[in-house]
């Protein structure tokens, strides 16, 4: 399997940290942010990983070069800024992520999530015929409403009528609830077909639309996540991890 980290963004609620350092590359619990992605993958044995960048993008091969330091290899696929969003950015990098479902990962949280799962999670999206899988986690304080509503059939939808015809996933239970998007999720290439490359296009549209279709899986994960937006998160972060 192959997984992108996604490392383009400018950061602004960052700053003035980002102004010279891009926000993947901040330090937490004593190294980057984004080592610690790359070393999870690595030990769930994912190795082939593909990093999109733009913002004071030169840095990211600077200091992680070809990923081998940490039992990985890393491809980069470099956007002019500004950055081409989430779904741009995929569709530019697919030539790198072949033909099966992908692992794609934002660079700026932190999650307990064990990437091991993506296996499995990938083989439910072939049996469903399905085109994305969502993990979704609890509100946090600065998004209380969530982002979308997961069925207690184990779909994703953008609101709490669920499409017609849906059909239910073996092995889930309990009342549909709004939750955020964790920014981990499996994708088809088919699912960015009709996006024209070189092209910014945020993911969420093409999501809903999936939604509307009923070809979206998610999975609500109890564990440890951070968005890692703010100064102040980061700084929780790092002293959380650094006590551990």
């Amino acid at each position: 399997m192959h997984a992108m980290i996604l490392a383009a963004g400018r950061g602004e609620r960052m700053r003035p940290l980002t102004d010279h350092t891009p926000k993947p590359l901040l330090p937490v619990g004593g190294k980057p942010l984004i080592v610690w992605h790359l070393e999870r993958l690595a030990a769930a044995g994912i190795h082939q990983v593909v990093i999109n960048h733009a913002w004071l993008g030169e840095q990211l091969p600077a200091q992680l070069g070809d990923g081998s330091r940490y039992n990985v290899r890393i491809t980069y696929s470099a956007e002019t800024p500004p950055a081409l969003e989430t779904a741009g950015g995929i569709v530019q990098a697919l030539p790198f992520l072949g033909q099966a479902p992908f692992l794609v990962i934002n660079g700026d949280i932190w999650c307990d999530w064990d990437p091991t799962e993506a296996q499995t999670r990938a083989q439910e999206l072939n049996a469903a015929q399905a085109e994305a899988w969502l993990l979704l986690v609890d509100n946090p304080e600065h998004h209380p409403k969530g982002d979308f509503v997961l069925s207690a059939q184990g779909r994703v939808l953008s609101d709490d009528t669920a499409p017609a015809g849906q059909a239910g996933i073996s092995g889930t239970a309990g009342a549909s609830q709004r939750l955020t998007f964790a920014g981990i999720g499996l994708y088809r290439p088919s699912l960015f077909a009709a996006l024209p490359a070189a092209t910014p296009a945020p993911l969420a549209p093409l999501l809903r639309t999936a939604m509307q279709r009923g070809t979206v899986l998610g999975t609500h994960h109890r564990g440890t996540w951070t968005d890692v937006g703010t100064p102040q998160r980061l700084a929780m972060l790092d002293a959380r991890l650094s006590t551990t």
